[in-house]
């Protein structure tokens, strides 16, 4: 099930992204710079169903993501999760972006924190056994013990990339959406184009 490693890939990068950051821009830059094999990064938000606190409408995330995208032809922003009448499984929307992209290998990126936790999410093994997984190390994580001290994980170690050292990230929405209710400045934090669209929605008010 698994597709060639030399195949031109195409990286999904899900998130909740409320709002999208510079720093998830420059997460997806580093990952095309760093990895000529990625020919696209499609930025996937999640569905409003989805159970987190504060999650602002669909439209308005997607919205602040597409004003960006639209400004580089390496960056896509999917309505995939967002459309469905559920909240997909992470392998089902994989699965579909396959579909439509037959041509490319689909990938997966996501941070060491969710991997300390991915034996949990909804068939898991699908997702391990037939995707290959770009894990950002977080923190002081360690990619590695944390698939050793997985059997699930260890069972199918050949499935997980390590994000190249030099690939850093700091995401914190929650930071930005305290400076929005403070009326402080969130310039540098954000794209322009996401500063614009939240001043004229009168967002995270």
């Amino acid at each position: 099930m698994k597709k060639e490693i030399n195949k031109e890939q195409i990286i999904v990068f899900g998130g909740c992204f409320n709002p999208p950051l510079n720093s998830h821009f420059s997460l997806a830059e580093q990952m095309l710079a760093e990895y000529p094999e990625i020919e696209k990064v499609i930025f996937v938000p999640v569905n409003s169903q989805y159970e987190k606190m504060d999650l602002i409408e669909n439209e308005h995330r997607y919205q602040m993501l597409k004003a960006v995208c639209d400004k580089n032809e390496k960056f896509e922003v999917s309505r995939i999760e967002l459309d469905n009448e559920r909240q997909l499984y992470t392998v089902e929307t994989l699965r579909i972006l396959q579909q439509q992209y037959q041509n490319y290998e689909v990938t997966f990126l996501t941070g060491s924190d969710n991997l300390k936790t991915l034996d949990t999410w909804k068939k898991i093994e699908e997702l391990i056994r037939d995707f290959k997984i770009y894990i950002l190390e977080r923190d002081n994580d360690c990619m590695e013990k944390i698939i050793e001290n997985n059997e699930l994980l260890r069972n199918h170690r050949e499935s997980f990339i390590k994000a190249k050292d030099t690939i850093k990230s700091n995401l914190s929405s929650t930071f930005v959406r305290e400076k929005i209710k403070e009326g402080k400045s969130i310039r540098y934090l954000t794209p322009d184009e996401v500063i614009t669209y939240i001043k004229q929605h009168q967002l995270y008010q």
